[in-house]
């Protein structure tokens, strides 16, 4: 199928657009702007460059991709955005470019879903399959792995790291990173059980959530500290990929600054 343009959108001559690409009424596409095969921007979207958007995408009205960061400190720099294959970005969902702070680039990965509202600031990285219900707000700089669930009008706070296959409460605050596996919510968000729901989705075996339910208990429950709960875990055959992957991310987490491990402890 050719490329089809409505004679209501604007698109600049230097982008790109391949075979099957849809541009409904209304659009604007800037230049530097390439946009792969079979993508569908039903109308009134924008896409700004430097931008790069894979193919089989649906951009619903008013998304706008690759505006300008909102950082004070932005002065102009040739900054990116680039969208993988698959996702659905739904009603006035914002995905801001890069800053001169990192690698001037904020990518969103394959297969995601990205409900009305979505906000994703400069500089974040999304992985694969992750689902952000209405309104939720992502500061700059935030990275969120692969099968990951944010909620409705979840905030999350700049730097921030959201573990795979987590899921994050509705309404919930979140200032410190998420460990993978687990079900977090509140103001501000606390871990409150294993994901149960994504691991048997994703059909983790009954022993690794047994495993990681047992890791969950004694950090969170019985709070006896990283290296206790790693030694019982070995002694009761337990320590398995999965929960040597979660007790690495928390680690991590604690090496950071305001249970953020990418920010680190400046030297004194």
């Amino acid at each position: 199928m050719p490329v089809r343009v409505s004679e209501n959108a604007i698109v600049d001559p230097r982008a790109e657009l391949e075979h099957g690409v849809e541009v409904g009424p209304y659009c604007l596409i800037g230049p530097d702007v390439v946009i792969g095969r079979d993508t569908r921007l039903l109308s009134h979207v924008t896409i700004n460059g430097p931008a790069e958007i894979g193919r089989d995408n649906v951009f619903h009205p008013h998304v706008v991709v690759g505006g300008d960061p909102q950082d004070l400190s932005y002065n102009g720099e040739r900054t990116r955005v680039i969208v993988g294959d698959h996702n659905v970005l739904r009603e006035s969902v914002t995905v801001n470019r890069g800053t001169a702070k990192e690698e001037g680039l904020t990518t969103i990965g394959d297969h995601c879903f990205l409900m009305a509202g979505c906000h994703v600031a400069h500089d974040c990285r999304l992985g694969d399959r992750i689902v952000m219900a209405n309104a939720a707000l992502l500061g700059g700089h935030v990275h969120i792995h692969d099968d990951a669930t944010i909620s409705g009008a979840v905030a999350i706070h700049h730097f921030t790291t959201v573990g795979s296959y987590s899921f994050i409460g509705g309404l919930s605050r979140v200032l410190h990173d998420v460990p993978p596996y687990m079900l977090v919510e509140g103001i501000p968000t606390r871990p409150r059980c294993i994901n149960l729901v994504a691991l048997r989705r994703n059909q983790f075996p009954d022993e690794v959530i047994e495993a990681l339910h047992e890791a969950h208990r004694l950090l969170y429950r019985s709070h006896v500290g990283l290296d206790h709960a790693r030694e019982i875990l070995r002694s009761q055959s337990q320590l398995v990929p999965a929960v040597n992957h979660l007790l690495s991310f928390i680690q991590n987490q604690q090496e950071g600054r305001h249970g953020r491990g990418r920010e680190r402890r400046r030297a004194a």
